[in-house]
């Protein structure tokens, strides 16, 4: 007998906007009525008949809780993997044609198994989650695939229990509570990031759920320039002197300073939506380790005095670039890397690294802004003061 194939879809839930549930998981009973009710609908609209394959004949595997899109939109389909993986230990399956209805709940809060824990606090949206999946033999599973990307597009609208059970249970009115395939999702997502401006994510997201084993290139809104491969996310530092040469196109420091300033802003919005959804993004000529981007220019001299931290600071984003640097007699500074924090665990966990690799004085000397050289070519640390690597 052949191994079950798996049909995987998700019944997404649209909140009205500031509306949130006090919970994200059901109980084990609550999950199992929820599945009935999930059931009964997918009977209606996939019927069995004239040479189609009908709900009915396949086992129904629902999860009981509620996921934000990002989390379930990962590289390998975890929460579908860990799904399939319960279905193999779930005993009920064995046997017969198909047919049964096995829902997996909460205790005390609690979803069976780490990786199917929700984690609501990922990028909080309207729009929520149930994921739920048929198992049943090749051709069966096969047949309702394809029927369940023609039917849900076109009327794949909850019914009524199923709806008024959601909102008693989770206390929270619904705008909309509609089965999408994987497909349908991928689609939904897509739309979004690019009404968002982040195409080329989508473009790298896509990458990553549907071809992990191709290659591929986009460029952002800004230029930026991101190559998938091997399953991560690749792209340049982004030192200011490679952007100026590249994209300023005012010689005024202050606009050039605005500039580099958004260029970094698009740069931590890339990271944290590609972190959300479980894909790595790496830099090329890292020198540093994961939580801090770093671009190394030369070592420590030790005739110089010992080096300094000095922090970058743009409105709105705090500190974005951490200059290591020692002065040099006479005047001006002797550069010997740059860093980018991408977020506060980078600052936090990052800097006290850099500066222990550097033997550089831990505290951070605060710029107040992004300040540059006399010719606004590249970063400095003070403000007239050349830079010499």
């Amino acid at each position: 007998m052949s191994e079950p194939l798996h049909s995987p879809g998700v019944l997404a839930l649209e909140l009205p906007v500031g509306v949130a549930p006090a919970r994200h998981t059901l109980t084990r009973d609550e999950a199992d009525t929820l599945a009935r009710h999930i059931a009964d609908d997918l009977a209606a609209l996939l019927p069995r008949g004239e040479g189609k394959a009908g709900a009915e004949q396949a086992d129904l595997l629902v999860l009981g809780a509620l996921y934000d899109p990002v989390q379930l939109l990962r590289p390998g389909w975890p929460l579908f993997a860990a799904l399939a993986e319960l279905t193999h230990h779930a005993q009920a399956l064995r046997g017969g044609e198909g047919g049964r209805i096995v829902a997996f709940g909460s205790h005390d809060g609690v979803m069976p198994g780490q990786d199917l824990q929700p984690q609501p606090d990922a990028v909080p949206g309207a729009m929520l989650l149930l994921p739920w999946t048929f198992s049943a033999a090749p051709d069966v599973a096969e047949d309702l695939g394809t029927r369940m990307e023609s039917v849900f597009m076109a009327r794949g609208e909850a019914g009524p229990r199923t709806a008024d059970f959601l909102m008693r249970s989770l206390g929270v009115p619904l705008e909309h509570a509609r089965y999408l395939t994987r497909h349908d999702l991928c689609a939904l997502v897509c739309t979004q990031l690019e009404h968002a401006g982040y195409s080329a994510l989508w473009q790298m997201l896509e990458f990553a759920l549907l071809y992990p084993h191709r290659e591929g290139e986009a460029l952002t809104s800004r230029g930026r320039r991101l190559r998938f491969a091997a399953g991560e996310v690749h792209c340049a530092l982004p030192a200011y002197a490679d952007w100026a040469r590249e994209f300023a196109r005012d010689d005024d420091p202050a606009e050039r300073a605005t500039g580099y300033a958004g260029w970094l802003f698009e740069l931590r919005q890339c990271a944290a939506l590609l972190a959300a959804h479980g894909l790595p993004l790496r830099f090329d000529g890292n020198a540093g380790d994961g939580s801090l981007p770093v671009q190394a220019l030369a070592e420590a001299d030790p005739a110089l005095p010992r080096p300094q931290l000095f922090a970058h600071e743009a409105r709105g984003l705090g500190i974005v670039v951490v200059s290591v640097a020692q002065a040099v007699p006479g005047g001006g500074a002797r550069l010997l890397a740059q860093a980018w924090p991408l977020d506060q665990a980078g600052l936090e966990h990052g800097v006290p690294q850099l500066a222990a690799r550097y033997g550089a004085e831990p505290a951070l000397q605060r710029l107040g802004r992004i300040v540059l050289d006399a010719e606004a070519r590249e970063l400095a640390v003070v403000a007239t003061a050349p830079v010499v690597h």
